[in-house]
């Protein structure tokens, strides 16, 4: 989405204004304070996601930094257009100094050797590689997070970026990560499946693997005598059993709607539901609420008749 305008007191410096005003107006509720400096619209920002908002930061960040910032981890997973769980990120940049780890200026800085780091530009600003940036996050964040990511660069992204291969994702582990980081990258990166639908689906399964149910096929097809009748997120086919994630922004979205209302998309996805239901499945369903607390996510699925993973017998 189009980002709001920045507005920048050393902008009004130069041109000889008082930029004490910006202060004034933030105070009166004009204005919203999201850097030192650095100032957007109150009715831009309260109209932002908080996933949209972390973008805004790292540009405040860029504007007033003083040299040219190499943004990594967290910041460039987000110009790379990455899903990241969660809230409240820092703002993530490089540093060639290996002390590493500070933060200055609400900067935090990380060492990475720059002389073996690509570095591209995204949307005019300088962001370690998708390779990097995918394998940083699952070398340093959870599972969940891990799997999220790599679910997401290895299909085509909407912007035309190509899908990066497994292969190249592999190769960039050796000689930049820990045994213990490379070893939770690779095991969430065999476990990564493109057929994921939405980081909320990506989630789940990753869920579902760490709790001890069995993994679903995923985007099923599901025909009755009239044709084909959906697309179905999850599927155990033994138990005759579907599940479907409800991102909820979905009912939102131009691209699910096609033109219709909110209320003519919950109609269709009811009659798409109990069609799947006339196949003689049953369809459980869930939102962000559930997979907030794996404790409630595991007493949901238990619940629902979500199969267990099958332990391997021991031998004598």
């Amino acid at each position: 989405m189009e980002l709001p305008p920045l507005i920048l007191s050393s902008d009004l410096a130069r041109l000889g204004q008082d930029a004490r005003g910006l202060a004034r107006q933030a105070k009166s509720g004009q204005l919203r304070r999201i850097r030192q400096g650095v100032y957007v619209r109150v009715q831009d920002w309260e109209s932002l996601t908080p996933w949209d908002r972390y973008p805004v930061l790292i540009r405040a960040a860029a504007s007033t930094l003083k040299s040219r910032t190499i943004f990594c981890r967290q910041s460039s997973a987000a110009l790379w257009d990455m899903p990241l769980l969660g809230h409240g990120h820092l703002v993530h940049a490089c540093t060639s100094d290996d002390g590493g780890g500070r933060s200055r200026a609400g900067v935090r800085r990380h060492f990475v050797d720059l002389d073996s780091a690509q570095i591209k530009e995204r949307h005019g600003l300088l962001v370690t590689d998708r390779v990097r940036t995918a394998l940083d996050l699952a070398a340093l964040k959870s599972f969940e997070q891990g799997v999220t990511v790599f679910d997401h660069v290895l299909r085509p992204q909407p912007d035309n970026l190509p899908p990066l291969s497994r292969e190249e994702l592999h190769t960039g582990i050796d000689g930049n990560y820990t045994k213990a980081a490379a070893r939770r990258i690779r095991t969430a990166l065999d476990f990564a499946d493109p057929a994921s639908g939405s980081p909320g689906e990506s989630v789940s399964r990753a869920l579902m693997h760490r709790l001890g149910f069995r993994i679903p096929l995923l985007q099923v097809e599901i025909r009755d005598a009239r044709g084909l009748v959906a697309f179905t997120d999850f599927d155990w086919p033994e138990e005759q059993l579907c599940g479907e994630f409800d991102g909820l922004v979905k009912y939102r979205k131009a691209e699910f709607l096609q033109g219709r209302t909110p209320a003519e998309a919950l109609t269709d996805e009811k009659r798409r539901e109990d069609r799947i239901r006339a196949t003689g499945r049953r369809v459980i369903r869930w939102t962000w609420s559930e997979l907030s607390n794996p404790g409630k996510f595991e007493v949901f699925l238990a619940a629902a008749g979500v199969p267990r993973q099958t332990l391997p017998s021991c031998r004598r």
